[in-house]
């Protein structure tokens, strides 16, 4: 099948390869364009970008689909289908249009809940002890196409990081799967619908008045970045890791021992690795040994 893919982050990576190791032909690859990161502020192509020049794949990556010489470009592909997984781009109506197939997308939740920006990080802090991967016709409206294959596994304590790597490869091979046998679909149902905004940054400092488990997502749903993080002096330190605790005496923020447990509106929490800016990861005990947070401390 003559395919044009269209893809940016590390989760959309895995199916791409997919495409390419069940033989399908990638007429073109689709990314958002470079971006300037680092401490050098150079041009950074996408993950997807970079793995498609390994594959020795045409890369665009144009700023918007709306324009009319863009969209003329993309038709003439001629393609059978277009794969989108995590692209990060609108596509208007002359583009769902243009492949002969249409569009689908690899979207990382179990639709119709999650649809949107930010899936797997909302799954993570709404608690959700299941989530997966929909295989989705694409139309006009965000994510509201008939879905066309599903894939589920379980949240457990695993962090968007690692969800997200497990969730790519979920997709990957329920994307090929779909293509080897091709089938109509059904419709979302309305309920049960749910929207996953996109993460903002502000949300990732801890509110210690939200009860334990709450702040324990939090944790795992900034974790490995940019990492869920709590003031102390006018320091920000990050929290990458935590465990759960029932019982606290104190109210929420406060320091309970000299092993930095934090109570919190419900129940505590045990730090179980933090990061200081411009340090690599520690344990609370290594922090503690260079930066004193006494017991009493109450954190904002």
């Amino acid at each position: 099948m003559r395919i044009v893919f269209m893809g940016s982050p590390d989760f959309s990576v895995p199916s791409l390869d997919a495409l390419i190791g069940a033989g399908h032909d990638i007429a073109c690859v689709y990314t958002q364009p470079p971006r300037r990161a680092g401490r050098g502020k150079a041009e950074q192509p996408t993950p997807v970008h970079r793995q498609a020049e390994v594959l020795g794949l045409e890369v665009r990556h144009p700023r918007t689909l709306r324009d009319e010489g863009e969209q003329a470009r993309f038709a003439a592909l001629d393609t059978d289908l277009a794969v989108v997984a995590a692209y990060g781009l609108i596509l208007p109506k002359p583009v769902l249009d243009a492949p002969r197939g249409g569009c689908i997308n690899v979207h990382a939740s179990l639709l119709p809940r999650w649809r949107g920006a930010a899936p797997i990080h909302r799954a993570i802090l709404a608690g959700d002890a299941l989530t997966g991967v929909t295989i989705m016709r694409m139309e006009e409206g965000l994510d509201t196409g008939p879905m066309l294959l599903k894939r589920e596994t379980a949240v457990g304590f695993k962090t968007a990081g690692e969800l997200t790597d497990e969730l790519a490869r979920l997709g990957a091979e329920a994307l090929v799967a779909w293509l080897d046998r091709p089938g109509p679909g059904e419709a979302q149902p309305d309920d049960g619908v749910t929207y996953a905004s996109k993460m903002d940054k502000a949300e990732a400092r801890i509110d210690w008045t939200q009860n334990a488990e709450g702040v324990e997502r939090q944790v795992r749903a900034f974790a490995p970045a940019p990492g869920a993080w709590f003031d102390v002096s006018g320091e920000r330190i990050k929290l990458l890791e935590a465990g759960v605790g029932a019982d606290a005496s104190g109210p929420p923020g406060t320091v309970l021992d000299d092993c930095l447990c934090v109570a919190c509106g419900m129940g505590y929490i045990r730090p179980l690795k933090v990061q200081r800016a411009g340090r690599g990861p520690m344990t609370p005990g290594e922090l503690l040994r260079g930066f004193a947070i006494p017991k009493g401390t109450v954190l904002p």
